[in-house]
């Protein structure tokens, strides 16, 4: 009989010639760099100022152009001057007072026909929109001169209240009333019903019930057409003392036109964007300080 030899199993090892030894090269560890409170600083503020400049960044695109465009000969320096040609005529209208004085011209029509626009249109929103018998009385007239523009009523407004500043108010007046109507419309019909029964069978009276609950609710779609017939205020006025005036924006940018003093015509139109964006963020303002209730659900 033949006996089975069992075979112990054995340790397979490798050793790395002295060649291979030498190929291999030791990589050192990085060592941790300790950045500081000035390195955590700029870390964490980085995204901060990136999100604070990215709008600004097609603004300043579109300013190098202006400035470069008419220099290479892109376009003709006689009617598009150079950006700094442009802020310098800005700065010597400024110093020699003439621009504030179109400028406080514009802003007080702008300003008396918009707080007007907002005293009527806002109530009578709110009555439009919560009593039916007078939604069904006044829509009529009030879709037929909501479609009609408010620069084709100038015109009548100058033949019948002259050519003086009652014609320009009263025409900033018909141009703002209807984005605050129709909004204030929108925002009182679109407020949760739910709301006002919850508020009606706590026993508040209709005053309180739009003190705390309608107009609350509705301050968002009104403000939205408050922002909107702020800019329909200064777009109707300038276009306004275009025609027939002896100050304001309109007028320095159509005088500027004719007497081809181009670089105060641009300064004209600056100061025309400069003042809507002030009244823009004012008015975004005062939106945030009356829903600030919004934050707190």
């Amino acid at each position: 009989m033949s006996s089975a030899i069992a075979s112990e199993p054995r340790e397979l090892t490798y050793e790395p010639s002295a060649a291979e030894v030498d190929s291999f090269v030791a990589v050192p560890a990085e060592p941790v760099r300790d950045v500081g409170l000035a390195g955590r600083i700029v870390r964490a503020s980085a995204p901060v100022a990136w999100r604070l400049l990215k709008p600004s960044v097609v603004i300043v695109a579109f300013l190098a152009l202006w400035e470069i465009a008419p220099r290479v000969g892109l376009v003709d320096e006689v009617f598009l001057p150079p950006f700094t040609t442009v802020v310098g005529a800005f700065f010597d209208l400024a110093r020699s007072g003439e621009l504030w004085q179109h400028v406080s011209a514009s802003l007080f029509r702008a300003l008396v026909g918009f707080l007007v626009a907002i005293a009527i249109a806002i109530p009578l929103g709110i009555a439009i929109a919560w009593y039916r018998p007078v939604a069904d009385f006044l829509n009529p007239i009030l879709e037929l001169f909501r479609n009609t523009a408010a620069l084709a009523l100038l015109p009548v407004f100058v033949l019948i209240l002259g050519i003086g500043e009652e014609s320009k108010v009263a025409l900033v007046i018909y141009a703002c009333a209807f984005p605050i109507l129709l909004n204030t419309i929108s925002g009182v019909r679109t407020v949760d019903p739910l709301l006002v029964k919850s508020a009606s069978s706590l026993g508040l009276s209709p005053i309180r019930l739009f003190q705390k609950v309608v107009l609350p609710a509705a301050v968002p779609t009104i403000f939205t057409g408050i922002r909107m017939a702020a800019a329909s205020s200064i777009l109707v006025l300038i276009a306004a003392e275009m025609v027939g005036a002896k100050a304001g924006l309109g007028y320095l940018i159509t005088a500027s036109q004719y007497n081809f003093q181009i670089p105060n015509m641009y300064a004209g139109i600056i100061a025309i964007s400069i003042l809507g964006l002030t009244i823009n963020a004012v008015l975004v303002l005062v939106e945030r300080r009356l829903s600030r209730w919004r934050a707190a659900i």
